[in-house]
């Protein structure tokens, strides 16, 4: 919502009364995505600076609004919206797409195809590894005969004599049992001189060891024929292509694939290989995680107040809450980071957590199907806590490589001074694409900054919202009016029949007198005061609820003074009942 600078009111303005209609409540899904916004608290002081140069003087400016009930359907204002971001949210129709990222896209899902086709995110193992394996278990052992034979020649050769002929009998002989031996025994002089000694060297050399005798046969089973000729089977009958599912979508079975490989290209600024490198890595990192036994674990529920989903931004967006503040409790600072295998639960929850949200998004084609992260600092611990730094790098590198284009914003509230310092530092070495997507704000910006993207009946009560258990829902639509320095607004409940009238108001950061009254369209009828005028200290509670019996046709008159020389954002909404009866 666009910001209404304070009018300052010089001696010379006389007092006068602006009335202002409201037709439709304020309509909180037009919003385009704002630009970076870097909130510092020099901008804090320079306002007030200028808010005590021109302070304005009495009489008060008036402005009544009114605003009709269920008898008369509500209207929308024409306040403006923030203005959009140097850089939108990429499309996720195709007809959207440019001409090369089409291309790219077309040469991406064929590379996928092939890798299905070929089992590449799975790879079994080959026919080659299988005999490789049953040739390790079953290696033959040396053959014992040539030993035995070759005692026995020496023997004999060494009882026979040296003559010529008893060595071509023994040679005869060992031709029979060893073809090795004969070769060996051959070289013998004529003269038969060679000693027994000689005749066992050379017979043992003449052993070949890469061709062993082969062993006695023996009778395969069953057992192993069958898995040998399944083996074979396997090997020459096509496989049928893998089935692979990434988020919860299985690749390429239908438009939500496109969607998914769309996030991979634009991870890689539409480089197909770069792309296809990623998303293999990723799928094997899933595998060695176990992401789908993940996301059915039971892990630590008292890190749902850490992280939490709460609503949605203007665009339709999930929003994120992740509140760094509760590690300032020692207890549970000790029990997430104290040692290694607690700091590994935590980024385990922390995936599981992400996996879990991700799988609820819409992947089909103009789809929602990314985030925005509100990441509170108040009371965060500092820089020195180690443990959780190291931690938080580690999540954000699994995250930075497994889950791309999954943030359409980071909203960074309550950010002390030394996180803006080392944000001005790294701001450099991002790309203007990334710097796009971030968000700061100091603790007096933070409620403003969240309403710009966010929704008084989506954002919760502690961040300047009104959503929270009650009469009123997330769907009851609120209100929004800037309330200027030294100016009383009026806001009219018009009612034309019997009901039970009820309504929020809340005033972000109180300090200012709020009433209310009802005033019947019957002249003979008398004003009842339902809320009598006091000022309301911004300690108390931040929402109001106020209801009231109509029994006759008139109106509900809110009024709001806000002396103050600050401009106020008020919040409001109401709905009505059929009158119980008496």
């Amino acid at each position: 919502m666009a910001q209404e600078a304070p009018i300052p009111i010089t001696t010379s303005i006389t007092p006068k009364e602006e009335q202002v209609v409201i037709t439709h409540v304020v309509s909180s899904d037009k919003t385009e995505t704002p630009t970076v916004v870097v909130v510092a608290e020099k901008e804090k002081e320079k306002e007030k600076d200028s808010e005590e140069v021109e302070k304005p003087l009495k009489p008060l400016v008036e402005e009544t609004i009114i605003l009709e009930t269920h008898c008369s359907e509500p209207k929308n204002n024409d306040e403006q919206v923030p203005e959009p971001g140097l850089l939108k949210e990429e499309s996720t129709k195709l007809s959207d797409l440019h001409e090369n990222q089409n291309k790219a896209l077309l040469e991406f899902k064929q590379l996928i195809q092939e890798a299905l086709n070929n089992h590449h995110f799975s790879s079994p193992p080959t026919k080659e590894q299988h005999y490789e394996k049953k040739e390790k278990q079953a290696e033959p052992e040396p053959a014992r005969e040539t030993t035995t034979t070759t005692e026995e020649v020496a023997t004999k050769t060494e009882e026979k004599g040296e003559e010529k002929e008893q060595v071509k009998e023994t040679e005869a002989v060992i031709e029979d049992k060893e073809a090795v031996t004969v070769a060996a025994i051959s070289s013998i002089d004529e003269d038969g001189t060679k000693t027994v000694e000689a005749i066992e060297e050379t017979i043992i050399s003449s052993v070949q060891p890469e061709q062993p005798p082969p062993p006695p046969e023996e009778k395969v089973s069953d057992t192993e024929t069958k898995e040998t000729n399944k083996v074979d089977e396997a090997s020459s009958t096509p496989l049928a292509p893998e089935q692979v599912s990434i988020f919860g979508v299985p690749l390429l079975a239908d438009e939500r694939s496109d969607v998914i490989l769309l996030k991979f290209l634009r991870a890689r600024d539409f480089k197909v290989k770069e792309a296809f490198t990623m998303i293999s890595n990723t799928i094997q990192w899933r595998k060695e995680f176990k992401i789908d036994e993940l996301v059915e674990e039971n892990l630590d529920d008292e890190l749902e107040k850490v992280v939490y989903m709460h609503g949605f931004d203007k665009e339709g967006h999930p929003v994120c809450y992740n509140i760094y503040g509760e590690f300032n409790s020692k207890e549970l600072y000790k029990k997430t980071f104290s040692d290694e295998e607690k700091r590994d639960t935590f980024l385990r929850w922390r995936i599981q957590f992400l996996e879990k949200s991700i799988r609820k998004l819409d992947f089909n084609h103009g789809g929602i199907c990314t985030i925005v992260q509100v990441n509170d600092l108040k009371n965060s611990p500092g820089p020195g806590k180690w443990e959780l730094r190291q931690a938080t790098k580690q999540a954000l590198q699994l995250l930075q490589d497994n889950y791309p284009e999954f943030v359409a914003k980071q909203v960074f509230i309550n950010v002390p001074w030394w996180y803006l310092a080392v944000n001005r530092m790294i701001s450099p070495f991002l790309t203007q694409r990334t710097k796009s997507k971030f968000v700061f704000a100091g603790p007096s910006k933070s409620v403003e900054t969240l309403l710009s993207y966010i929704a008084p009946e989506q954002l919760p009560v502690k961040y300047g919202g009104l959503s929270k258990d009650g009469e009123f829902g997330n769907t009851d639509v609120v209100t929004e009016v800037t309330v200027k320095p030294a100016t009383k607004h009026t806001v009219e409940f018009p009612v034309t029949e019997q009901c039970l009238l009820s309504w929020e108001i809340r005033v972000i950061g109180w300090d200012v007198s709020y009433g209310a009254e009802f005033v019947p369209s019957s002249e003979g009828s008398y004003t009842v005061i339902i809320q009598k005028a006091r000022k309301v200290a911004s300690s108390e509670e931040p929402v109001l609820l106020n209801s009231f019996k109509v029994g006759e046709p008139g109106k509900v008159v809110l009024t709001i003074d806000n002396s103050s020389s600050k401009k106020k954002k008020i919040l409001y909404r109401l709905k009505t009942k059929p009158s119980p009866s008496d």
